[in-house]
């Protein structure tokens, strides 16, 4: 379950939540931190990655707080890098049943221009892809 703090990523969870409670599955919850600012600028590497680091332990600790409360267990993961290449290399790497990300509803032009996190970890995972609205 990739976590960003948005909401479609916390709708996911509560998708996620549905799908494990019945048959006492866990969720794992993967935060994404990028390695650097989209807009470089030298000498806040340091304290970008710091403050999304920050953020991100935030993301997790709260998603643990909804999963406790739904009576699923629940692991947090946090990693340095491309969201997209790293959530679909973590799945693939471990041994999971499926992926539930909750998508940004880009259409249209933005989805043909930008691209999407979700749209490629459906084409790069070769774990079965649970995208939300």
């Amino acid at each position: 379950m990739p976590l960003d703090g948005s909401k479609p990523s916390l709708d996911g969870l509560h998708e996620a939540i549905e799908i494990a409670k019945p048959i006492g599955a866990k969720i794992t919850g993967l935060c994404v931190i990028p390695t650097t600012p989209p807009i470089p600028v030298i000498g806040l590497q340091t304290s970008f990655k710091s403050h999304m680091t920050d953020g991100a332990a935030k993301v997790i600790s709260e998603a643990k707080k909804i999963t406790t409360r739904n009576d699923v267990e629940f692991h947090g993961k946090l990693v340095y890098g491309d969201a997209s290449l790293e959530i679909a290399n973590f799945a693939n790497s471990k041994r999971y049943d499926l992926v539930v990300i909750g998508s940004r509803g880009r259409s249209g032009l933005n989805e043909l221009f930008l691209g999407s996190v979700a749209n490629s970890v459906v084409h790069r995972s070769k774990v079965p892809v649970l995208v939300t609205k």
